[in-house]
């Protein structure tokens, strides 16, 4: 019992680890914030479907904070004054967009006994998982970033699609809709990415197997 408590630490803080150092690494980066990493998401998940959901939520909790710690800049500026942002309004969006965000990765491993080959229950975890973490990007972004859709749908870069949205969405069904496209344009990439490495690398017999 003892070894299998000590396995389990070891190996959560390896996949931390190398989750955060994955983290770093993007493919491409959203101006406000959100980008495409290489699977950064995957070690929590290979956490959550090793050792069960319990274990997966706390080992996602500890990622989110890893990650408040790596992107301290951007959390920084939610607390400055000249931002704009209240206290009350900075600590919400700092537990949505990090803490539930990255916590919702240890339901990952909801499918671990629901079917035999391993690389099907780590990829529908990782889907569902990481979907999770979509839902509650568009909520903290609809809430609290919403006031940039006409500015973001008035870019010269989408400018037909944005007279297009603009011409037919206003107020918080516009905002809803930013918060979907604009999140979606780097969770949707991420999640089918994830996806097909976990599906990969769960047919590996070492790395499939349950410790729980």
């Amino acid at each position: 019992m003892q070894n299998v408590k000590t396995r389990r630490l070891v190996e959560t803080g390896v996949m931390l680890a190398i989750g955060t150092v994955l983290s770093m690494i993007r493919l491409f980066a959203l101006p406000f914030g959100g980008s495409v990493t290489v699977v950064s998401m995957l070690p929590i998940v290979l956490i959550a479907y090793r050792y069960g959901t319990k274990w997966g939520l706390f080992s996602g909790f500890v990622f989110g904070l890893l990650n408040m710690v790596t992107g301290f800049s951007t959390v920084k500026a939610f607390f400055m004054p000249d931002e704009g942002y209240t206290l009350f309004k900075a600590i919400l969006i700092i537990l949505i967009d990090y803490i539930i965000a990255y916590t919702v990765l240890g339901f990952g491993g909801i499918f671990a006994k629901k079917f035999k080959k391993g690389s099907v229950s780590l990829c529908l975890g990782s889907i569902v998982a990481l979907s999770l973490r979509f839902v509650a990007h568009f909520i903290s972004g609809y809430i609290f970033f919403g006031s940039y859709a006409e500015w973001f749908f008035s870019q010269d870069t989408i400018k037909g699609f944005g007279e297009t949205v603009l011409n037919n969405l206003s107020g918080t069904g516009l905002a809803a809709f930013y918060s979907l496209f604009y999140n979606a344009t780097y969770m949707i990439p991420e999640i089918l990415i994830t996806a097909a490495v976990a599906f990969i690398i769960g047919s590996v017999p070492v790395i499939s197997k349950r410790q729980v």
